[in-house]
């Protein structure tokens, strides 16, 4: 099974980082030892996280649909992806911090 997240074949920043610790041979943060609350907390960040993800894509493709010339087009996507990268990079600072404060 690819670790690739189903709807845009993108990994995140944290996805990736854990790759990266894996291939150091740093064992991968367990989640089963962060209480409830924390846990709840952590899912209820990417909830919201994959809802504003959900919102650009939404908003991108309307936009796309659109756009009169290929800079245009161009511009939008590079807003887009850009917008993407901000909401995961927030999303994956909040779950560390969440981690952080066990």
């Amino acid at each position: 099974m690819s670790d690739e997240t189903p709807s845009t074949g993108m990994k995140s920043a944290y996805e990736l980082a854990l790759e990266r610790l894996e291939r150091q041979g740093i064992e991968r943060p367990r989640e089963d030892s962060l209480s409830d609350e924390v846990r709840a907390k952590m899912a209820e960040a990417r909830s919201i996280a994959e809802a504003r993800l959900a919102e650009l894509e939404i908003m991108y493709r309307q936009r796309r649909s659109k756009a009169r010339t290929a800079l245009e087009a161009d511009e939008l996507e590079r807003d887009y992806l850009e917008d993407r990268r901000r909401v995961e990079a927030e999303r994956d600072r909040k779950i560390e911090t969440l981690r952080d404060t066990r």
